[in-house]
Parts: C-alpha cells; sequence; structure tokens
C-alpha cells in the first residue's frame, strides 16, 4: 500500500452495499475504512483521519445527517469532503443535507462510475496530487502524474518519500503540519516510523530544494512543526 493512498470512509449500515462500495473504491486506488453505523463514523474519523466521507443518510443510533452536522462544526474536521447518500430525492432533502454541511448529494440507487467520479472531484479540490494534478508554488512546480518535480526550470531529483513530503506542502501551503501529522500522511498508519525519521527527511527536501542555488522555502515552526511558506 502507498502511504500516500487516500483514505476514504465509508459509513452505510446495509452490508451488501458498503462491500460493493468498499471493493470499487480499493480497485480506484484508495484505502477504504468501514463504519455501519454513525457511532462507529464518528469514532473511525478521529482514530483514521479520512480524506473523504461517503455517508449514508439513514443510519442507526446516530443519523448521517447528525454526523455530517458534528464533524463540519468541529475545526479538525469540516475540511473534510463528504458525500452524502440517501434514498430522499426530493429537493429539500437534497437542500437540507447540503445545508447541513455534505460537500456532495447523491441520490440511491446510483450509478458506481458516477459516485467514483465524485469522489474523485472532491479530492481534487483537498489533496489534488493524488489524483494526478499539476500543482505549483512560487517557481516549484510538481507533475503528480509524471512523479517529476521543477524548480525554476530545472529538474529535482527526489525520492519517493521526500516527494510524498512535498506533495503535501504544496497541497496546502501555509499550513503547519507537526511531525506526527506527517507521519500519518506520508508514511502511513499502518507502518511504524519514529518521529525523527520525519526531520531526516525534511533536511533531504530541503537539501534537494537549495541545490540550485534557490531559498529555502520550507519553515520550521518551533514547537510546532513545519511549513512550506
Amino acid at each position: 500500500m502507498a502511504a500516500s493512498q487516500p483514505t476514504v470512509l465509508v459509513v452505510e449500515d446495509e452490508p451488501a452495499q458498503r462491500e460493493v462500495l468498499a471493493y470499487n473504491l480499493e480497485a480506484e486506488g484508495f484505502r477504504v475504512v468501514k463504519a455501519e453505523n454513525g457511532e462507529d463514523a464518528l469514532m473511525s474519523v478521529a482514530e483514521e483521519n479520512p480524506d473523504i466521507i461517503v455517508l449514508d443518510w439513514m443510519l442507526p443510533s446516530v443519523s448521517g445527517i447528525e454526523v455530517c452536522r458534528q464533524l463540519k462544526t468541529r475545526n479538525e474536521t469540516r475540511g473534510v469532503p463528504i458525500i452524502m447518500l440517501s434514498a430522499r430525492s426530493e429537493e429539500v432533502d437534497k437542500v437540507r443535507g447540503l445545508e447541513t454541511g455534505a460537500d456532495d448529494y447523491v441520490v440511491k440507487p446510483y450509478s458506481l462510475v458516477e459516485l467514483m467520479a465524485r469522489v474523485r472531484a472532491q479530492l481534487r479540490r483537498t489533496r489534488p496530487a493524488t489524483v494526478g494534478e499539476r500543482l505549483e508554488y512560487e517557481d516549484i512546480v510538481l507533475d503528480a502524474e509524471t512523479h517529476r518535480v521543477t524548480r525554476g526550470g530545472d529538474p529535482l531529483k527526489l525520492g519517493p518519500t521526500e516527494f510524498r513530503l512535498l506533495s503535501t506542502f504544496m497541497e496546502k501551503p501555509g499550513r503547519v503540519w507537526s511531525r506526527e501529522q506527517l507521519l500519518d500522511r506520508v508514511w502511513g498508519r499502518d507502518i511504524y516510523v519514529d518521529t525523527r525519521t520525519v526531520d531526516v527527511h525534511i533536511g533531504r527536501l530541503r537539501k534537494a530544494l537549495t541545490r540550485q542555488g534557490g531559498s529555502d522555502p520550507l519553515r520550521t515552526v518551533r514547537g510546532a512543526g513545519y511549513a512550506l511558506g
């Protein structure tokens, strides 16, 4: 599994639908976490830090609408895209779902091909490098599809880990990432890596970025982590 795989949380109480969704998302290259009710969904969000959530409206215990409302009122999760699934096709229901904070609303029964496209569209907005987008920051250009990076037109040689680190920084310039957050995003939750390893690879990335004499675009925030710009 690539550590930079985007994680999709699928929240669906119907086992057959949940497994079909998970199977198709994994076939598209996503890491999938599954939850069968609202309480499990909220717990999974806290534990797994998903990149996007596919959320059924009708759930036992805590409804999808309530899960969406809670997540969109929290600073740490309000930026996570939520695609709401529902058999409710009336306009008033769509409006309610979107006003609660859902980023997209898909009516059941739905086309799996269309749903996959909607997932990719949301990730293009929040994690563009994972869907092959070209990222730019000042004179740095990262082409996720060809896995090439240039600075001022000159090619940079980056190892796989440094490439994923730079992708993470370039997706959200200015954001301060803690070492733990970078470990989750770049190395993945399933691999144990000491936080000091982050510093080593940041050093390598800095060396590559400044090899041609350019200024260091990475910023160390004492006690907090690292940021681009």
